[in-house]
């Protein structure tokens, strides 16, 4: 029975695909992305949030906890991850709240319960069901079935990627995915390298193929002031999609409302590099790729 880690199903998003959708957010990511908004789908496995500003050290987590994996030393709470087997028992007995856990196991039945419930609206929105995360397609085995049972169901699928898989596993996505969601964050390699983790030449590569089996694939590009808010970025963009069979694209002004989840994970995050470009510098990219005839939209 395949089975995921699932770290999320968002209800009524209208930002991952056409009309009313579901999304569903799978844990793990080839990419380590500096900016990442969901900085707790990176990891593969689940992971424990902890918020010490809510915090108020009652200790009655550690009392709870069954393997003793978290201490509380001079007004300092840790936990020993490697001991905590995500029991939950102390995020239930938190009263302030400060404890959550990312990341649950589902079987592809779990997941197609959860979205059947809202059928209605994609109905009646022209809506669907997106795949998300993380990486929906590092999970190719679970995605694929579940992909497939959706559209037993005439359900319509998105797949938001970054692209850094084997093209095969792109290829058995394809075959029951109605749009792709494909993600370009650098054009140069060096930066990609530098703060994403990986290349980007399998990534591009990838789009390049996945655009001769597939007719709707649309474009997404994070614009992040002092990473790659130049235009140097946007022509090669437009170079590398010139015959390609992309028609929309949604330019994605950089934010930081996940700053806390970093804290919570105990992640350093360097905000001092990046930063939100101006509505001017948006708009004057939104204006380049008009000129060039594809349909541009700023925000998801």
């Amino acid at each position: 029975m395949n089975k995921a880690i699932i770290f999320n199903i968002q209800k009524f998003s209208i930002h991952d695909g056409p009309g009313i959708r579901t999304t569903v957010f799978f844990k793990g990511c080839p990419l380590k992305c500096k900016w990442c908004h969901n900085p707790e789908s990176q990891n593969f496995k689940k992971e424990m949030l902890y918020d010490k500003e809510k915090c108020v050290l009652c200790g009655k987590c550690k009392e709870i906890c069954p393997t003793q994996a978290i201490k509380i030393e001079n007004d300092i709470l840790t936990t020993v991850i490697e001991k905590c087997t995500f029991c939950n028992k102390c995020v239930i007995y938190c009263i302030p709240g400060a404890r959550e856990i990312a990341g649950n196991e589902y079987t592809v039945q779990d997941v197609l319960k959860e979205v059947m419930k809202d059928k209605i609206f994609y109905e009646q929105s022209n809506g669907g069901v997106t795949l998300s995360g993380g990486e929906p397609l590092a999970q190719i085995d679970f995605t694929e079935e579940l992909l497939k049972k959706l559209k037993n169901e005439n359900i319509h699928t998105a797949v938001d990627t970054s692209g850094a898989v084997n093209f095969d596993v792109l290829e058995r996505a394809a075959k029951y995915t109605d749009l792709f969601l494909y993600d370009i964050k650098l054009m140069n390699d060096e930066k990609h390298r530098k703060y994403i983790g990986i290349s980007n030449k399998n990534i591009i590569d990838n789009l390049n193929k996945l655009s001769k089996i597939h007719n709707n694939i649309n474009l997404r590009l994070p614009i992040i002031e002092g990473i790659n808010a130049d235009k140097e970025h946007i022509f090669k963009i437009i170079k590398l999609i010139k015959g390609l069979n992309i028609k929309k694209i949604n330019l994605l002004p950089y934010h930081d409302i996940a700053k806390h989840k970093y804290q919570k994970l105990g992640i350093f995050y360097d905000e001092d590099k990046m930063s939100k470009p101006t509505n001017e510098i948006m708009n004057s990219y939104k204006e380049i790729f008009d000129k060039c005839g594809y349909e541009v939209k700023i925000g998801g």
